[in-house]
This record gives structure tokens, sequence and C-alpha cells, in this order.
């Protein structure tokens, strides 16, 4: 094989190949490690980028210099590294598939490390959650077997149905319009119906880096909810379906962003372990717990009364030395100024703290009793006796509400402002489930969706981990109410759905939003209305057969769907339609004739990739080909 290389490629081969094998954290048993690697490549990793560029064949295959910096080309590192004719196919035969490794891929018998590996880990899931009802045969494209398969597959998607709404001219009341859309700007809302795992893929290039915070409320695999794939792998296609996901997603956030997603106990505890090796166990900030129902299962041993709300920090350093951002608003209702003091407003802090230190074991004398006070067993004052002094001095110290109590230390209103509230673990007192039903039952007239999120919960964590003007990401968007919720507190957002409710559910939602919509946290925000959104598709290829089979109810229809197919789908390599045995078909059950069709479709064309557009075989409008390539920015 390697006589057919180019002189070039093959320089870049062995020098890859040498310095790679010369560094232990990238190599096990003579064998390089390839997820190690791509993910020190897509992580920036300083040690990585040092290796490479002691290259200059490397160096120059893979880095760009742009005003005199060196600019790395990870993505076109990572499609080098994945493709089988850098790493041997016999690697993937264990390893990749069910190999015991912990995230060096070193195997556990020689680390005591605890990771969480599964059956096809290191494949790609692309996860067709709307094509549930007729229950369609997943592909795992292993990412060194078919390395072509991804990259066409992973490849920025044509997008069509644009559309622009906008509030019209007129407070309160004048309603939305929908425009033509000329452009995308840059600080657009966007409302995108397809496959999410694609979607992200088209997105990065526009947004990587750029997403102060993303939500996810991704299906639970509960057995009762979107995620059907109950193979005898369940736990490890919900893994791969997430991996996939959280991977790309990652590349989303800025420095100092977070994501945060929801979750139940059924899968909550793998995830955590999932995203510890995605984002690093340092970068985990905490896992919630949302009192997300207030009703009682008498016919459960324990009832389920929470949700789990795992956050992730990109960078916790970042994350911690801007900590006082992390904040809620304060309550200023417990704040008074019972002594006038001109300072203004002040609650009384206790002066005690945790742990004994020998510094700030002082006794302290009441100066209006009398009466000698000693810091607990266990505890020590808050500060120092000199710092005490000063704070007796400036009267900060008071002694209970009527001056006979213990020492407490004031807190002024402006400080607390400032400063804001430390927030918990342990959300109690926030709307539930059942709220976020009940508003959406007001706004469509009917309950039209299961368990949807109330705004007060979206509320809490936009405004603890974004500024007006941030981005937030949500590509599980469901009913839409983080889109709302970021609308309404006046962040621009990007929503991601695939499922065909976003017609007449999340798109009518944002709709009714710009219009002034006055339920859930609207009068707490001062929400009026106001504001656009631009709605677009993944242009459907292969799909567009899918969705027709999908809701087709007999198995005639089906035929003509066949003679279609033939005619303009993109079909399996091997498969032979023209072998086709009707009679044979026409026996069959609907759901297996439906099935039986859904494998003949290369479930790799499901959607119009960009460098298509100039394929006579895709409908995309003159129009829809101008707007995506703007939005891409990229020439005819």
């Amino acid at each position: 094989m390697k006589k057919n290389l180019s002189s070039n490629w093959q320089n870049i081969f062995d020098d890859l190949t040498e310095l790679l094998k010369s560094e232990e954290t990238f190599v096990s048993d003579g064998i390089i490690l390839r997820n190690v690697v791509i993910e020190a490549a897509l992580s920036m990793d300083p040690h990585l980028l040092k290796l490479l560029m002691q290259s200059e064949a490397i160096k120059a295959h893979f880095f760009v210099e742009v005003a005199g910096i060196l600019i790395f080309d990870k993505i076109k590192f990572q499609d080098f590294v994945s493709n089988k004719t850098f790493l041997p196919d016999s690697y993937t035969a264990f390893k990749n598939r069910i190999g015991l490794v912990d995230d060096q891929d070193n195997h556990l018998s020689h680390s005591s490390d605890v990771v969480l590996t599964w059956p096809y880990k290191d494949c790609i899931l692309e996860g067709g959650m709307t094509k549930e009802d007729w229950g369609r045969n997943e592909v795992f494209w292993n990412t060194v077997l078919s390395p072509d398969d991804i990259t066409r597959l992973f490849e920025p998607k044509v997008l069509t149905s644009w559309e622009r709404w906008n509030a019209a001219p007129g407070k309160n009341g004048g309603g939305v319009v929908c425009q033509s859309v000329d452009a995308v700007r840059k600080d657009d809302n966007l409302l995108i119906k397809g496959n999410n795992l694609l979607v992200l893929h088209s997105l990065k290039k526009c947004y990587a880096g750029q997403v102060k915070l993303i939500f996810i409320d991704p299906p639970y695999n509960t057995g009762n909810d979107s995620f059907r794939y109950n193979d005898s792998f369940n736990h490890a296609t919900w893994l791969t379906f997430m991996k996939n996901r959280l991977r790309i997603a990652r590349t989303f956030l800025t420095d100092d962003g977070l994501l945060v997603i929801s979750l139940s106990d059924k899968e909550a505890h793998y995830c955590k372990v999932l995203m510890d090796g995605i984002f690093g166990v340092d970068n985990f900030v905490a896992d919630i717990i949302w009192n997300s129902t207030k009703s009682v299962t008498n016919t459960a041993v324990i009832s389920n009364a929470h949700t789990h709300l795992l956050v992730y920090s990109n960078d916790i350093n970042i994350l911690k030395a801007n900590r006082k951002k992390f904040r809620l608003a304060i309550d200023e209702s417990k704040f008074s100024n019972p002594d006038n003091d001109p300072r203004g407003d002040w609650v009384a802090d206790p002066f005690q703290v945790e742990g004994e230190r020998p510094n700030q074991l002082y006794e302290i004398t009441n100066p209006n009793t009398g009466i000698v006070y000693h810091p607990n067993e266990g505890n020590s004052w808050k500060n120092e006796k000199k710092v005490f002094d000063e704070l007796i001095a400036d009267n900060r110290i008071v002694f209970g509400t009527t001056g006979k109590g213990g020492p407490q230390r004031k807190r002024f209103l402006s400080e607390a402002r400032e400063r804001g509230a430390v927030t918990t673990t342990l959300w109690r007192d926030l709307p539930t489930t059942t709220n976020g039903t009940n508003h959406l039952k007001k706004i469509f007239g009917k309950k039209v969706f299961k368990n949807p999120k109330p705004e007060g919960l979206m509320e809490r964590i936009i405004q603890l981990t974004t500024a007006e003007g941030d981005i937030v990401l949500d590509f599980f968007a469901g009913s839409g109410t983080t889109a709302t919720v970021a609308h309404k507190m006046r962040r621009q957002w990007i929503a991601v759905e695939q499922m065909d409710y976003i017609q007449e559910l999340t798109k009518t939602r944002m709709k009714k939003v710009i219009e002034g919509e006055q339920g859930g946290i609207s009068k707490e925000v001062g929400w009026e209305g106001g504001g656009s959104f631009v709605y677009a598709e993944l242009a459907a290829s292969n799909s567009v057969f899918a969705d027709r089979i999908g809701s087709t109810k007999n198995i005639s229809t089906l035929l003509s769907i066949k003679i279609d197919m033939q005619k303009t789908g993109f079909l399996r390599y091997d498969v032979d339609m023209d072998a086709f045995d009707e009679d044979e078909f026409v026996d069959l059950s609907l759901g297996d004739a439906k099935r039986v069709l859904m494998d003949c479709l290369d479930a790799n064309h499901l959607y119009v990739n960009l460098n298509s557009l100039g394929d006579k075989y895709f409908a995309v409008s003159d129009e829809d080909a101008t707007i995506s390539r703007t939005f891409y920015g990229i020439s005819e």
C-alpha cells in the first residue's frame, strides 16, 4: 500500500507514526491509541501540538499561518488519524468494540482507574429518532473501518425552508409576520429541524467556541420515551448516542461556558462517568437535584421526586476565577435598617464558621450585657481578633435583634446585590413539570407535551450561567422551553429538534413569545414581546422516503414508494431491488414491510450535503442554495 502513496503523504505518515510512538501517553502495547490522540487534538492539548511541530512535513500539512500565528487544523488532523490507512483494521477487532480499556486505551489490568466502557463505544450512531414507529436498524459507523462514510455523514448539510419570524409593528398584540430570508445575521436566533448530530456538525463552523450555555433534556431511555432502540445493548446504544453528541457539543462552548444535562436515575450515573471522560473529571461542577414533581406514586417502593442536572464547565479554572458571576438574585425582602445605618438596609449573618482555627478562637464580650461568648465546639469566629475590632469600630457587628445575643455581622443590601446569592445542589423552591404542563395547556388549549420543563427552572439556569446577549444552545429543543426563556431574558438562542411536532408546537410557541405571551416568567422579567427568529430545515434526501414509509398505512402504498426509491433514492450498495419479490413482500405485516424498505435505503444519504448543491438529483431551490452558501460563508 505504501508504494502507492505520494512522497509527501508518506513523510507525514512516517513522521506522525514515529512521533506518536515516542510518547507513552499515545501508545499501549506498541499500538497507537487513536482515541487518545484524537481527544488530545480536539482539546488542543499543548503537549501534542508541541510534539507535532517537531516535524516540518506535519507542521506544513496540519498548521495554517494566519497573521504570523500558526493555527492547528484539528478537524483535518482528526480525519487523517481516523483513516484506516493510518491505523490498520486489525486494531479495531477487539479494543474498539468491547475491549476493557480506560480512557487512555490501557487495559484495565494495567490500571487502577474505574472507567465506563461498552460495546460499540467508538462508533457513530446517527440516532434517527423520528423513525421510532417503524424501528429503524441503526448503523453503528466504525470510526476506523468507515472513515469515508463518517466524513460524508458529518459534512455540512444544505438548509432549506428558510423563514424569518418578526414581531409585527405595534406594541402588545401586533402579532408576528413571516418574512423571506436573504441572509442570516450573526445575532439571529435559530430554530432548526433535523437530526441534531448532523445539525451540530453543520453549525460548528459558524458557532464553535461561542456558546455560553448548553442545556439539553435528552431522552431518558426509560422505555416510555422517544428513545426506542431496545436491543440487547440498550445502555450501550444510549451511551453511544449521547457520546457522539456530547463530544461535538463541547466544541461549541466558550472557555467559560457550561453544559447542563437533565437526566433521571435511569442513565444519570452512567452519563456522569461518560462526561468525566469527555470533559475531564476536574471540569465537573455539580449534580443538582431538582424536585421536579410533588406528586407521590403509591404503587412505588420509594416514590421518585427528583431529576438530576449534571453541570460541567469547559474549563473549571476559568469558572472558579469568575465564580462571582455564578450567583442568584438575592431576596431583598429579608433586608431592613432597624438602626438607621446610613449605608442602608442590611441583614445579620452568623459570625461563626466550621473548623477550629487557633487565631480565630478568642473571647467576645457583649458590650450591652457583659456576657462572654466563645465559638461553638468545632467552630471558629469568622475573622481574626484584629479584623473583629475593626468591624466593631465600623458598626458592622450587632448582638442579635435586641442587642442581648451573640455576635453577628452586618451584610448590606448594596453588597449583597453585587455579590448575589450562592446556590446549592438542592433545588426544592422551583416550579415542577406539572407547572410546565399547565402552562402549555393555557397556550394551546390542550395537553401537547409530556413533562415539559417549567420556565422557572430554565430562568434559574440561564440567570446563573449567562448574561444578556450570550448564546444559549439546546439541541433537544422539545416544546421549546429553553428557547422561550432565553428569548424572554434577552439571550441569543439556537434550538434544534428532529421531531415533526416542531412545526405545530415549538415554532408556534416561539411565535407566541414574540407576540408577547404572558405565561411562565413573563411578568417577572417584564416581557412584553418583540424580537425575531429564523427557522430552517435540513434539506431532505433519503429522509423523504423514510418519512413516507413511516406514515404509510398500507402495503400498496409501500409498493409505490419502492418504485420511487428505485428512480431517485440512494440505495445500499448490497441491495438489488430488481430482484425484489413483490409476492413475498405483500404477505409481510405492515411493520415488517416498512423495515424491509428502510433497510434498502442508504442511511448515509438522509440529508443533502452542502457540496452536493449543484447535483441535479437534489431539488434544492436557487434561493435555498444561495442562503445556505451565505450562511456557511462560502462562494459558489
